[in-house]
């Protein structure tokens, strides 16, 4: 499958059109130039040894941590967008893998996203992968994972909830000796 092109977009300095970049780098609205300093690279421009594919994985871990992250966060994509000054549609295209944000669109997008650009880039399951082995460190914590596939539902929702309970307990009886 070819790889097809990708078109950066811009915001103007001056206007604030959010616009492709033109051939001549001028704005279509107010024709000032849209580079106020030396463009980013795109983040597509991989090295040589490097196959289209692998540049397409990227662009497709980057788009699920986009649309994950927004999702922990509870924000919309009109919301994100609104954060960036960008269109919704443009958030869309991220996630679906169909633009590949430029390094300063990579950068927005952490800001708006209240991330370190580093997240946007790093694939999700090493992530979730540490992030259980540090949950199942713990003995007791380890000891309830195993016993977890084999409780319905409703048993799962007694258990949180008692757990939560004797949670309560035990912090209401350090506040009053304290």
């Amino acid at each position: 499958m070819p790889l097809t092109s990708v078109r950066e977009v811009l915001r103007c300095e001056h206007c604030l059109l959010v616009q492709f970049r033109t051939s001549n780098s001028m704005c279509r609205r107010c024709h000032k130039a849209l580079d106020m300093e030396e463009a980013p690279a795109p983040i597509e421009v991989v090295a040589q040894s490097e196959s289209p594919a692998d540049c397409q994985d990227a662009g497709l871990r980057v788009a699920a941590q986009v649309k994950e992250i927004r999702k922990a966060r509870h924000l919309s994509q009109r919301q994100l967008a609104g954060r960036m000054q960008v269109p919704r549609t443009y958030i869309s295209k991220i996630e679906n893998g169909k633009a590949i944000p430029t390094l300063g669109s990579l950068e927005r997008l952490a800001t708006a996203l209240e991330v370190d650009i580093c997240q946007l880039v790093r694939d999700g399951r090493s992530r979730r992968d540490s992030e259980v082995a540090e949950i199942l460190a713990d003995p007791f914590l380890a000891e309830i994972a195993q016993y977890l596939p084999n409780l319905e539902a409703l048993q799962r929702s007694m258990l949180l909830n008692h757990a939560r309970d004797r949670a309560r307990e035990s912090l209401m009886g350090k506040r009053r000796s304290a």
